[in-house]
């Protein structure tokens, strides 16, 4: 079998490395709209663990995935550009696919620091699919973009790539992080929504196109297994993002022992409160609003 813990993972084009005179405590920044991009920091956190992290979550724009292009663009740029001034991180990774697929060129344009995007992998599900038919599974924002077409013809020009996006599937991930009871018809009918296009039986690869699934990819891999859905494998591009935060910042100092992990959210409400021991389990014990 191809061995994919080495490949490179796309993470939105060409980045300049953090300088060697950045501060050693300079955190990265992590941004998501929810508590998906937790997903994206836990790998961060294993392969560096002396990094400082602060994870902002914009709860008041929350869900990115049902929302136009014309919100994201004009949003999230705006609000990194916020955060970068408050905490100076060394460098910024927008741990969501539908912000980075929308907003990144502009981040970037607005940002004079390190940006890392996080966008489908499908070049590693193209390289090891056997059927040639893989599945794009991510919001509804991230899976109609032109970015994800580029993707599909550059990387697997040669595959069916079928693509279905799930609003519920977020929620879920958000809501087993509170430690809430999770309904699995949700995983099941996201499934379906691929599988029952033409084609989709043959599915060997699925593509974890937004980071709050692989929260959740256990009650997908049940969901897969209820209906028959097999072998298939799920991607996403965790291992590939952290790697690449280790080589943007190779020679750069850090701590001996990093602060307390900062967790920043938009809007505070009730929701906030049921996420802390999530929160605390990435490593994240101060809790701020913006």
């Amino acid at each position: 079998m191809l061995d994919l813990r080495h490949a490179r993972y796309d993470t939105g084009g060409m980045t300049q490395t953090c300088p060697d005179t950045t501060p050693m405590d300079a955190p990265v920044l992590f941004f998501d709209s929810g508590v998906g991009g937790l997903s994206i920091l836990g790998p961060a956190r294993a392969l560096l663990p002396h990094m400082p992290v602060v994870y902002a979550a914009d709860r008041a724009g929350f869900p990115y995935g049902t929302k136009s292009e014309t919100e994201i663009m004009a949003r999230v740029p705006a609000l990194l550009g916020r955060l970068v001034e408050r905490f100076r991180p060394r460098m910024a990774v927008i741990a969501c696919n539908t912000a980075s697929t929308i907003a990144l060129s502009h981040v970037r344009a607005a940002l004079d620091i390190p940006v890392v995007g996080t966008v489908p992998a499908i070049k590693p599900a193209a390289l090891s699919s056997r059927t040639r038919v893989i599945g794009v599974l991510g919001t509804e924002a991230t899976v109609r973009q032109p970015y994800v077409d580029r993707l599909a013809a550059a990387h697997g020009a040669d595959c069916t790539v079928l693509r279905h996006g799930s609003a519920a599937l977020v929620a879920l991930a958000e809501a087993k992080l509170r430690g809430q009871a999770l309904d699995p018809d949700v995983a099941r009918h996201a499934l379906l929504g691929l599988v029952e296009q033409p084609g989709g039986e043959r599915i060997d690869r699925i593509v974890l196109a937004c980071t709050h699934f692989p929260l959740v990819q256990g009650e997908l891999e049940a969901a897969a297994r209820e209906i028959s859905l097999g072998p298939v494998e799920f991607l996403h591009g965790g291992d590939g993002i952290a790697r690449r935060i280790a080589y943007l910042n190779n020679g750069a100092m850090w701590p001996d022992t990093p602060p307390p992990g900062t967790a920043i959210f938009t809007r505070m409400d009730p929701d906030v409160e049921a996420l802390k021991p999530a929160l605390t389990r990435y490593g994240l014990t101060q809790i701020e609003s913006l």
